[in-house]
């Protein structure tokens, strides 16, 4: 078995490599961007603003979440936008942000309809789209949609292979999700040939399959020594399965305090702290691996607009991301 390249992440486009460098760690935000810590619904007000300002003060990226309904036990409508209606919107409203899915679940939406909207969103944004995606974890959204819960892994999997054959010219395949016949294509195409598909946490499917497939890989805040047994783990199955060297990222929710050196009191997915703790922690996550995290400010208590700023200011120099793209 030859040996894989561990100094270079492949070349897929402008978003994924803007956002995703072996050894260095970057830093996106999740929208809503915004304090939303008494109800599940964000307001969404100020969106654009914010969102270009992150833009402007060099975050890496924004991610968007597929909340199809509200649902109760989950707690989080996510943006409350559609996600590939959104992405049209943000493509049109920004210029070198990347722009994420953190995730599309597949098994809710048939892959000819993602693969369509996904290209499209990636064409209008320059090459800008990474396509996070997932096999759900509500259970609630499936008799919905009148789909079974049970096999969305398999579902899963053939989504996968189908989004994959729609970047060929015309192809010809036999899918549980559809037979195209390669009389016909599917435009438009991504704008570089194909998009990057990062497999989000386990997706119902083998350590093996995660390893092999998708362009990275996305995955839950841990605290670091787990995290760095499970990335060990997972870059090294990878390695053994000769797949090619890729990006691990995750989210992080933060309540960023006034004072630089205070000390971290958790809360949900994340912690309430300084700034200067936060940067420790993002620099052990860099050592451990962890490409990139994004940050989301649902808890966060102080004015988001000067939380960006302090940001922008006291961390994102020791964790740009490429440099933006023309």
């Amino acid at each position: 078995m030859k040996s894989t390249d561990q100094t270079a992440f492949p070349e897929i486009n402008r978003g994924y490599n803007n956002v995703f460098r072996p050894n260095k760690l970057s830093v996106g935000l999740v929208v809503a961007i915004e304090n939303y810590n008494n109800s599940p619904v964000p307001s969404m007000e100020h969106h654009i603003e914010r969102v270009q300002l992150a833009e402007a003060l060099g975050f890496a990226s924004i991610w968007l979440r597929d909340v199809p309904f509200n649902v109760p036990s989950f707690g989080d409508a996510g943006q409350t936008y559609d996600p590939f209606v959104y992405l049209g919107f943000l493509a049109a409203h920004t210029k070198r942000i990347s722009l994420a899915t953190g995730s599309i679940v597949l098994p809710l939406r048939h892959p000819a309809h993602v693969a369509k909207a996904a290209a499209t969103a990636d064409v209008l944004s320059g090459g800008r789209l990474i396509l996070g995606i997932a096999s759900g974890d509500r259970p609630e959204e499936y008799p919905a949609l009148n789909m079974s819960f049970d096999d969305r892994g398999k579902r899963f999997r053939d989504s996968f292979e189908y989004i994959k054959r729609m970047w060929e010219t015309a192809p010809a395949f036999e899918n549980d999700y559809g037979t195209p016949y390669g009389g016909m294509d599917m435009l438009p195409k991504p704008s570089s040939g194909r998009l990057p598909l990062m497999i989000t946490g386990g997706s119902q499917q083998s350590p093996d399959w995660l390893a092999s497939n998708g362009d990275g890989w996305v995955t839950y805040p841990r605290n670091v020594q787990a995290q760095q047994r499970l990335i060990s783990s997972w870059r090294s199955r990878a390695k053994e399965l000769d797949a090619p060297f890729k990006p691990v990222s995750q989210s992080l929710y933060i309540d960023l305090v006034e004072d630089d050196d205070a000390t971290p009191q958790p809360i949900h997915l994340g912690f309430r702290s300084g700034v200067n703790y936060l940067r420790d922690y993002l620099s052990s996550l860099e050592e451990i691996g962890v490409n990139h995290v994004a940050i989301n400010l649902r808890f966060n208590q102080a004015d988001i607009e000067t939380t960006l700023k302090r940001l922008s200011d006291k961390i994102l120099p020791d964790f740009p991301s490429s440099g933006f793209q023309s």
